[in-house]
């Protein structure tokens, strides 16, 4: 009972971090490591680095290629992300292109651990099979340009799915609902000086840039570049 009581408390917290952070982007009060916060989201009760997730999941929680909210995204151990990394899908938006929520990602202010929220994640494998992926970077409001390895996804069993029921969904409402309140002075802290016909052009030309990687991707691919963790 009490590791249950634990569990709601985190994902209550987790949550109420993020509904209070401006969508895509992130909140640094705290240092987040990407496990613990994917754990607490999403339920998912596994431990350890992000590269043994894949196989801890093996007969306790159901594994495949097909993106579905609440489900965790676990990424391959590159050279330059020895440890893997995983995310929590927040929407599936087309059959190649998701959000995910995760932590510890793009530097931001030159800091690391840091929460974003409901951030681009696209498909470049050539298959469409969600083994390779592209992840929005928030250092440079795009894309980045490196094509990461994936697992696939870890879905959520009864359990996870009821402690974020319970948890993640009740502390999101009250802390959107406090936070409505002063969303036009959000909306000036993050980007001064940006009206709402401006926020609209920004989101657009976003949308233009996925669509166009897209069509690349369904053409032959993406190439590599930066890297994150």
């Amino acid at each position: 009972m009490m590791k249950r009581t634990r569990l709601v408390l985190g994902s209550m917290t987790a949550a109420a971090v993020m509904a209070l952070a401006p969508a895509g982007s992130a909140f640094a009060d705290t240092y987040w490591q990407c496990v613990p916060f994917a754990r607490m989201i999403s339920g998912v009760q596994i431990f350890g680095d992000a590269w043994t997730w894949w196989k801890q999941a093996a007969g306790k929680y159901d594994t495949g290629n097909t993106p579905q909210a609440g489900a965790v995204l676990c990424f391959k151990p590159t050279g330059a992300m020895r440890l893997g990394h995983v995310a929590v899908v927040s929407q599936v938006l087309t059959d190649r292109v998701i959000q995910i929520s995760h932590a510890n990602w793009s530097r931001i202010n030159g800091t690391r651990g840091q929460i974003e929220r409901d951030v681009t994640v696209i498909d470049v494998s050539p298959t469409g099979d969600w083994s390779q992926v592209k992840v929005w970077y928030d250092s440079i409001g795009d894309l980045g340009s490196t094509t990461y390895p994936v697992h696939g996804f870890i879905y959520q069993d009864a359990t996870a799915a009821s402690l974020t029921k319970t948890g993640f969904t009740t502390a999101q409402n009250t802390a959107v609902t406090v936070a409505q309140s002063a969303a036009n002075q959000m909306v000036a802290a993050v980007r001064p000086g940006s009206g709402p016909l401006q926020m609209l052009s920004q989101a657009a030309d976003a949308t233009d840039k996925i669509a166009a990687l897209l069509q690349a991707a369904g053409q032959g691919g993406a190439q590599g570049g930066d890297t994150q963790e």
